[in-house]
């Protein structure tokens, strides 16, 4: 029998982390799982040419702090009285940061939005998602299409 204790879903606050995040609270409620959110400032964006830099705190705690509450703020009030949810914000890689995670908190399940990139857009961007997919220590649901629901039984 699968035992799902823990899920953890990559929060990039477009329309598919949004989405996926929407499968994660169905999977957490179903099997009474604890959520982790997790978002991930990509340090990288700063000097692509420096790596050194992918080190560095940006923030300070105060700071994480804040983004940790807007991240708890991407779940309804209601919700968060069904089910364990905590909040993760850490820079770096992102997917070195959401495996990182998986293996830290005893993952269970990734869910995770994905863009769809094809071509130069992924050549240039590359797929978190693919990465994921590939390095993960866990079973992983990637969500594309927000227009395409799943309907849980």
């Amino acid at each position: 029998m699968i035992q799902i204790k823990n899920i953890l879903c990559p929060i990039d606050y477009s329309i598919y982390s949004e989405k996926a995040l929407s499968y994660a609270i169905e999977f957490a409620e179903k099997y009474g799982a604890k959520l982790y959110l997790i978002h991930v400032f990509d340090i990288r964006v700063y000097d692509m040419n420096e790596p050194e830099l992918y080190s560095v705190d940006v923030f300070d705690k105060a700071t994480f702090d804040k983004l940790k509450e807007q991240l708890l703020k991407c779940v309804k009030e209601d919700t968060k009285g069904k089910i364990a949810i905590e909040a993760i914000v850490v820079q770096g890689v992102p997917f070195m940061e959401i495996i990182k995670a998986s293996r830290e908190y005893m993952i269970d399940l990734i869910v995770l939005g994905t863009h769809g990139r094809t071509g130069l857009s992924h050549a240039i961007m590359g797929s978190v998602a693919e990465k994921v997919v590939r390095k993960a220590p866990c079973p992983v649901l990637t969500i594309r299409h927000p227009e395409h629901d799943f309907v849980m039984p």
